[in-house]
């Protein structure tokens, strides 16, 4: 089946109902999108879907036919000549250094951006409520709430 991963086209066995996840990681080799829980409690394999925040460790690829799939490594634009420019929720991250031990980043990350997408101006009420879906071992809640509003602001200038 054909798979289109951050814009490009792959070609990848669908005939299972083999999670997301490790198509992603073992076969395409984007492990940007983490394996936390796998039971989609946890929050770190977040990917996007047309443009909606899904786990990946719970989405088989047979229903993936036709979709758009964004991982962490497609949040970032490459501008024309060639430079990378950073999604304003990865440069709030960096700026807040939200991170600590990182492992639940990635989907912190893209959980973020699709909240953005959707909301571009939340509420700090909206912010809780759409992260809480997000887990972090290390506790960094207050940070990433912090990022997360200012990823809004610089999405706004």
């Amino acid at each position: 089946m054909k798979l289109s991963v951050n814009g490009q086209q792959y070609e990848v066995d669908g005939s299972s109902d083999r999670p997301l996840l490790w198509v992603l990681r073992d076969e395409l080799g984007l492990t940007g999108t983490k394996f936390g829980c796998g039971v989609g409690i946890c929050g770190s394999c977040t990917v996007h879907i047309d443009g909606a925040a899904a786990r990946a460790c719970l989405t088989p690829l047979s229903s993936l036919a036709g979709k758009q799939i964004r991982t962490l490594e497609g949040l970032a634009e490459t501008n024309p000549d060639g430079s990378i420019k950073l999604h304003p929720v990865q440069e709030a991250f960096i700026e807040l250094q939200v991170h600590q031990c990182g492992y639940c980043m990635s989907g912190q990350m893209m959980q973020a951006a699709a909240l953005l997408a959707e909301n571009p101006h939340p509420s700090e009420e909206e912010i809780v409520t759409a992260m809480d879906r997000n887990l972090c071992r290390c506790g960094a809640y207050p940070r990433i709430r912090a990022a997360v509003a200012l990823a809004a602001e610089k999405a706004g200038v």
